[in-house]
């Protein structure tokens, strides 16, 4: 699901109203096939109740989703195990926006 260098492609062909929206296809797309997975493997995160390379995997994802404007609301199970993951302070502390190198406009400062 890794999109940026055909997103970039595309914008120069099309413009942000194209970027977006197929970033948002794309990502949208990929997501609901992970949906349809996770309710069959899920327990507390996406493979039984211990985090996994696939945990790892799908917040960046769902990260990007939020970015081009997925509604999430219809993929209740990657909302849940998010929110699991999220409630960890390894990935709190991993969080992009806690990053030595992030700009300050999006830096978190709270701890």
């Amino acid at each position: 699901l890794s999109i940026l260098q055909a997103v970039v492609s595309t914008q120069s062909t099309g413009g942000p109203e194209r970027k977006m929206k197929w970033g948002h296809d794309a990502i949208n797309k990929g997501l609901l096939a992970v949906e349809e997975i996770l309710k069959e493997t899920a327990g507390k995160y996406c493979v039984g109740d211990t985090v996994t390379i696939a945990d790892l995997c799908l917040i960046p994802q769902v990260y990007n989703a939020t970015r081009f404007k997925v509604d999430m609301s219809v993929m209740p199970t990657i909302t849940r195990v998010v929110g699991a993951l999220e409630g960890l302070p390894e990935f709190r502390a991993a969080h992009y926006s806690r990053q030595p190198d992030t700009p300050d406009e999006l830096r978190d400062t709270s701890s």
